[in-house]
């Protein structure tokens, strides 16, 4: 090989690497920073650089988009001397690779130990229940204060978010019985207000229940009632009619004495009908009703035996009448006792008829007579 052929080959080389060093890609979102002999020159953004070999060096390729960093659980005191633990999340933003480079060390480090200062002093201003219903409002205020901490960093904090909140195990016992009491309270009240409403609704359809069944009893009282009325007044005028046409009738027919007289002592056995009747009233006119009886029954067979016989037929019809009359009148009326009849009182029962009680006797062998 000869010496010009090794020099080119040395000359291309050396050109290849320079150009090697020259050219510099830069991946989107990202940015190199750039400094020439050890001073920072500038910051090169995505796409395709050239810089100068040897001179030039990248002292750090910062990620522009936005990070999450979970933080280990960090113990805070509260202002009721409880120690909690809290575990937070910050998702922050590189807005300035140079301030990022090079006006802090190590900007997730000092963004970590800012994040536990600031959240140990807001925590410390609070008791228990407002740490743990309060997440928003911590939210809040550690991120104001972490953003214009790390403002001068190139660094925007966008959200710091409390993953957990973890009181005690003695504090979650005291919470969950705390808890479980207000629950069963609740349920409790709960459980009383319905029956309270239960019983108000059972009283009210009791009642308008009640309401309903005395207002239908009312109407079926007025209805029956009603109907009560209307057939008794029904029954009044057929009865009214009744009367008024056998009332018709007698008038028209025009009965005398001696047929009234006959139908008088056909109703007399039916009077005897029943065990019970043991005592029995003829009225004093008996007499004369059986002579106006006799009287007719003669009447009868006087003119019987004169359209017949003559007047011989007729006196002995007479008599047969008269004898016929004077056997119904024994048969009807018992045979006084020879004894004096006593005073009697206004109930037409004589006075030995009655016993020791003033009741009516019941012997056997004894039967009061009319008088």
């Amino acid at each position: 090989m000869t010496p010009t052929l090794v020099l080119a080959v040395i000359v291309v080389a050396v050109g290849a690497l320079l150009v090697y060093r020259a050219v510099r890609i830069v991946p989107q979102a990202t940015a190199d920073i750039i400094e020439r002999f050890g001073r920072y020159h500038r910051t090169l953004h995505a796409g395709l650089s050239v810089v100068i070999p040897f001179a030039d060096r990248a002292r750090a390729r910062i990620d522009l988009r936005e990070q999450v960093v979970p933080f280990v659980p960090q113990p805070v005191i509260t202002s009721e001397n409880l120690v909690v633990s809290i575990d937070t999340v910050i998702y922050y933003q590189v807005t300035d690779a140079k301030a990022a480079t090079y006006e802090v060390a190590d900007f997730l480090t000092a963004i970590e130990q800012l994040t536990v200062t600031t959240l140990r002093n807001i925590i410390g201003g609070m008791d228990l229940e407002r740490t743990l219903t309060s997440r928003e409002e911590i939210n809040t205020e550690l991120r104001g204060v972490l953003d214009e901490a790390t403002g001068k960093w190139g660094i925007r904090v966008n959200r710091v978010e409390l993953k957990a909140v973890d009181p005690p195990d003695s504090i979650k016992d005291a919470m969950e019985k705390q808890t479980r009491a207000d629950r069963d309270k609740r349920a409790s009240i709960l459980t009383a207000e319905g029956q309270k409403q239960s019983a108000i609704l059972t009283a009210e359809g009791e009642r308008t229940s009640s309401v309903l069944r005395a207002r239908g009893e009312a109407e079926a009282a007025v209805l029956s009632a009603e109907a009560d009325a209307k057939a008794q007044a029904a029954r009044a005028r057929g009865q009214a009619q009744a009367i008024a046409t056998v009332f018709k009738a007698i008038h028209e027919g025009k009965p005398d004495q001696r047929l009234l007289a006959y139908q008088y002592l056909q109703t007399l056995p039916k009077i005897a009908e029943g065990g019970a009747n043991t005592v029995w009233v003829v009225p004093s006119e008996m007499g004369k009703v059986l002579e106006g009886l006799g009287g007719f029954f003669g009447a009868a067979g006087a003119a019987g035996a004169a359209g017949a016989a003559g007047a011989a037929g007729a006196a002995g019809a007479a008599g047969a009448a008269s004898a016929a009359a004077a056997q119904a009148e024994r048969d009807a009326v018992p045979s006084p006792r020879p004894e004096p009849v006593p005073e009697s009182d206004d109930t037409g029962v004589l006075r030995d008829d009655l016993d020791a009680n003033g009741r009516p006797r019941d012997d056997e062998d004894y039967r009061p007579f009319a008088r």
